[in-house]
């Protein structure tokens, strides 16, 4: 038996139980969130042996850290040089995976899977999250609330995960009910449909492009979402501001700043921040504006802008990559999981957007979701591009042209973006959309798809605009079925580009 396990699980609940939201996200004033990081530090040196190793082949002594300033010289691990080099338990305290309860399993989009141990204390900070979301933005500390759980579930980290967080806030006091039909079509409309009509709202909660479907799907067999009070939470993939209006739309939904979040988290470390209404406001004003959003993110293209607190996970900006470090089952410290992204502090996001005459507190209900937090932004991983006339062009920017009236009546949302040879060896920018399904292809349809994109790529992408020539600019799109086995295979993880020979 491990002896001091229940006291230290009893406590960590105690805390989350007993802690108000608002007192939980105060604590970065308090205390400073580098000397947080600076204290895991020391604690991960001292408890984990493969963390030791680590310092020791890059001839670091733990002892010489002692300021903001040294830990921000600390060598920066990743996934290959640290994780996949040593036994799962020696990334864990104490040589010992026992007092983590749980493992989960990345999606191994960049390789083979990797295992990831938890505890139930780990998850606890990721509750957090999701209750920021649930009660700042769907006010469902006032309301009953189905929570349903779309993610795949077995050994992959977001479907258990998931229901796991809603379970803990339901244990603290928040008026929800889990259940869990995964990524299972049929099963969701039923537990929608049978026990809906029993509560105040229903949340879904999964991928996007996975949820899209579930709606339209369900829209086509007769679904009136409407009354249901549809709130969306996803995770997993960028997408464009229309596409949250398009959703929208389609449940009835009638505020999106409030209506949907999206979470930015990672198998590696679970939760490390989540929209919120203000930040969902500020990136809809961003998508009309492509010359803010390039002043403030340099680039040209519109990354997922969430809000963080300082006081659970510790950002950096290297390079133009993201760092982290954060308390888990494997304490991470200095991780890069290669995302590109910028950190940017409140005070200096608000006063940027004054400088385009913007205020986002003015579309807000009051100051229900608009916390003094600082906010990363992320673009993903940058090996998703493809290079065309010496453009970098992102799936993001493609999104907004497929989402646009006209087109958007007829899609999935779903395509493949490369760059091919023609006939006569000059390259061809390829585009291949998913048609919803019981669509058919048409010439007229192509073109249309093809305008739009071509059109939205000029307006988001300074570099298409101005490498790419006006006579090779339309990209070639071809549309194919729902499911085609080639580009769309069902229960796969959807891949928005492909390099040459992929």
């Amino acid at each position: 038996m491990q002896e001091l396990q229940p006291k230290r699980v009893l406590a960590a609940i105690d805390a989350f139980l007993s802690t108000p939201l608002d007192a939980a996200l105060s604590r970065h004033r308090e205390a400073d969130p580098a000397e947080r990081a600076l204290a895991l530090f020391h604690e991960v040196a001292a408890a984990v042996p493969a963390y030791r190793r680590f310092l020791a082949e890059h001839g670091v002594d733990p002892a010489a850290i002692r300021t903001p300033a040294d830990f921000a010289t600390l060598p920066v691990i990743t996934k290959q040089n640290y994780v996949l080099r040593h036994p799962i338990a020696d990334l864990c305290r104490g040589g010992r995976v026992e007092p983590c309860d749980m493992i989960a399993v990345s999606s191994g989009s960049t390789g083979k899977p990797t295992f990831w141990p938890r505890s139930v204390t780990d998850e606890l900070p990721v509750a957090r999250r999701f209750e920021q979301v649930f009660h700042d933005g769907f006010r469902a500390d006032t309301r009953r609330t189905l929570a349903v759980v779309c993610f795949a579930l077995g050994s992959w980290v977001g479907g258990m995960y998931t229901a796991a967080c809603c379970r803990h806030l339901a244990a603290k006091g928040y008026p929800i009910t889990v259940v869990t039909p995964g990524n299972n079509k049929d099963e969701i409309f039923r537990v929608v449909q049978d026990l809906g009509p029993a509560f105040e709202q229903v949340v879904l909660l999964g991928y996007p492009p996975f949820l899209k479907d579930v709606i339209d799907t369900g829209r086509a067999r007769g679904v009136d979402w409407a009354p249901f009070r549809i709130k969306l939470v996803m995770a997993g993939e960028v997408f464009s501001e229309e596409w949250r209006t398009l959703v929208g739309e389609r449940v009835g939904s009638t505020s999106p700043c409030y209506d949907s979040a999206s979470l930015y988290g990672t198998a590696d470390a679970g939760v490390l921040g989540n929209e919120t209404p203000l930040s969902v406001a500020i990136r809809r004003f961003l998508a009309g504006r492509p010359d803010a959003a390039r002043a403030l993110f340099g680039q040209d293209r519109l990354p997922t802008l969430v809000q963080y607190d300082p006081a659970e996970r510790f950002f950096e900006q290297r390079d133009g990559m993201l760092l982290f470090s954060g308390d888990n089952g494997v304490p991470l410290v200095r991780y890069a999981i290669l995302d590109s992204g910028g950190i940017t502090s409140h005070a200096d996001m608000m006063a940027a957007l004054a400088g385009f005459g913007f205020d986002p507190r003015r579309e807000l209900d009051g100051e229900r979701g608009a916390r003094e937090l600082p906010f990363v932004h992320v673009f993903g991983r940058s090996d998703f591009t493809v290079s065309y006339f010496g453009a970098n062009i992102y799936p993001e920017n493609v999104v907004v042209g497929i989402e646009q009236p006209g087109v958007k009546e007829w899609v999935t949302g779903k395509f493949v973006l490369e760059v091919r040879e023609g006939a006569d060896r000059d390259v061809v920018l390829s585009v291949v959309v998913e048609l919803a399904p019981g669509e058919g292809e048409s010439e007229a349809r192509r073109e249309a798809a093809a305008r739009s994109i071509e059109e939205h790529l000029v307006r988001l992408n300074s570099e298409f605009r101005s490498y790419v020539p006006a006579g090779k600019r339309a990209p070639r799109v071809t549309l194919r079925a729902a499911g085609d086995p080639e580009y769309f295979p069902l229960g796969v993880k959807h891949r928005y580009t492909r390099k040459p020979g992929g």
